[in-house]
């Protein structure tokens, strides 16, 4: 069941995803060895097939991209501002910090 504040997580969320700011980016080893990797970065800024499967809780906070005949993976993750432990509530940017890691199927 969402969370009642899944519109304002997804909001947050897609304004990371899209932007790169406000959260943290970091791609995996895997994603660094594809040739054209400020496609796949574009390809996760424009992202936007979510769907009630694909994204069951509302929070936009996961996608597959196929890019040069490889599938990867976008992922938010909610941590405290120190990145110690989990976000105590994801929903306030005052207290949260994103981190969208991009990596290769393989790699997840």
């Amino acid at each position: 069941m969402p969370d009642v504040n899944a519109p304002i997580i997804a909001a947050l969320n897609d304004q990371a995803r899209r932007t790169f700011r406000e959260c943290r980016v970091v791609i995996t080893q895997g994603v660094q060895g594809l040739k054209d990797v400020p496609d796949l970065l574009d390809q996760v800024r424009r992202y936007d097939a979510f769907t009630p499967s694909n994204d069951p809780y509302g929070e936009h906070d996961f996608g597959s991209i196929t890019l040069e005949g490889t599938t990867c993976f976008w992922k938010i993750d909610y941590y405290d501002l120190d990145l110690h432990m989990h976000s105590p509530d994801p929903s306030d940017e005052t207290v949260t910090a994103r981190v969208l890691t991009i990596m290769l199927a393989e790699e997840y």
